[in-house]
């Protein structure tokens, strides 16, 4: 994955060079994705039961308000929809569209739940339900990606396809704080879905294990 790494690096300042005949899946291609992430997901839901049930009690007990954050965020050809996680903030925290270091916002359990991932374990309903798939680019906040689009060429490009609970930018490049950020995620997001491929996909997928068990979640 160290090529993907390197390559991605060294499109960021041209993404829109990489964007270029840059086309969604093929029926084929989403067949076979679609076939994995059954098996992926079918297998996530039981395995993480146990999981869920132990967040809810532990954000019931670590901080006042909805066990869940929904939130607007923009998917396949623009479209919104709304997305779900598990909340990890404080309801009345200040306005900031992006996570700090130290993040007074965030209650205690709630840095277990972003580090290890828990928090996007909801986001398994949009799946479910066809509003994202397993691995793509990341869903972003409608807010954002109205800025985005304004000041990163090609920007759009990203929503040729579903957005991902993980995926190439998400587990090569850190959680993103700012435009910089997203202009640098970009170049992962448009080589994932000019390069896609079962091995690639599969690739993410284990990545995507070595991170959480590495806590490098953010």
């Amino acid at each position: 994955m160290s090529n993907f790494k390197a390559v991605a690096s060294e499109v960021v300042p041209n993404a829109i060079v990489i964007s270029k005949n840059i086309k969604g899946y093929t029926f084929l291609q989403y067949f076979m994705k679609k076939i994995l992430e059954f098996f992926i997901v079918f297998f996530l839901l039981i395995v993480t039961l146990p999981i869920v049930i132990y967040t809810i009690y532990r954000i019931k007990k670590d901080s006042k308000g909805s066990v869940f954050f929904i939130q607007q965020r923009v998917g396949l050809n623009g479209k919104p929809f709304s997305c779900y996680k598990f909340r990890s903030m404080h309801e009345d925290s200040a306005f900031n569209p992006y996570t700090q270091d130290n993040d007074e916002r965030i209650f205690q359990f709630g840095h277990t739940m972003r580090k290890l991932r828990i928090d996007e374990l909801p986001q398994l309903w949009n799946v479910i339900k066809g509003d994202m798939d397993l691995i793509g680019p990341r869903a972003e906040w409608d807010i954002l990606v109205e800025d985005y689009a304004k000041k990163i060429p090609s920007y759009h490009k990203r929503h040729l396809v579903k957005p991902g609970i993980t995926g190439l930018a998400q587990v090569c490049y850190p959680y993103g704080r700012n435009l910089e950020d997203a202009k640098s995620k970009l170049s992962y997001d448009l080589l994932y879905i000019k390069t896609w491929s079962l091995l690639l996909e599969l690739k993410i997928a284990w990545l995507t294990v070595m991170v959480i068990l590495d806590r490098k979640g953010v």
